[in-house]
C-alpha cells in the first residue's frame, strides 16, 4: 500500500496542475479546506464534483461497552462528519 500524499506534496501537485506557484496552490488548499470546515460544521454539506460529498450526521443516544471493563453505559448523542465518496472516483480506481 502506497504511503498517504501529505499536505506538502499535494500543493506541489496541485501548484503543478494549476501552472502556478506553491504559495497560491497552498492558499487555494486552505481557503477549500476552511470552506468545507466551516459549512459541515453548521450543518451543510459539500460535493466536490469527482471526488465525493461531505456532511455532518447526527447520531442518536445510544448504549455503549466499555472495551476495559465490560460495562454498559449511554453515550448521548452527537455529531459525524460522513464522507460519501463519487462514483466517478469509485469507477476510475476499480478499473
Amino acid at each position: 500500500m502506497a504511503k498517504p500524499m501529505t499536505k506538502t506534496q499535494l500543493v506541489a501537485a496541485l501548484a503543478e496542475e494549476m501552472g502556478a506557484e506553491k504559495k497560491a496552490a497552498a492558499q487555494a488548499l486552505d481557503a477549500v479546506t476552511a470552506i468545507i470546515t466551516r459549512e459541515v460544521a453548521e450543518g451543510g454539506s459539500v460535493t466536490l464534483p469527482g471526488v465525493g460529498k461531505f456532511y455532518c450526521r447526527e447520531r442518536p443516544e445510544r448504549m455503549v461497552r466499555n472495551p476495559a471493563t465490560g460495562e454498559q453505559i449511554k453515550k448521548e448523542a452527537d455529531k459525524v462528519v460522513k464522507v460519501t465518496v463519487a462514483k466517478a472516483l469509485k469507477d476510475s480506481v476499480n478499473g
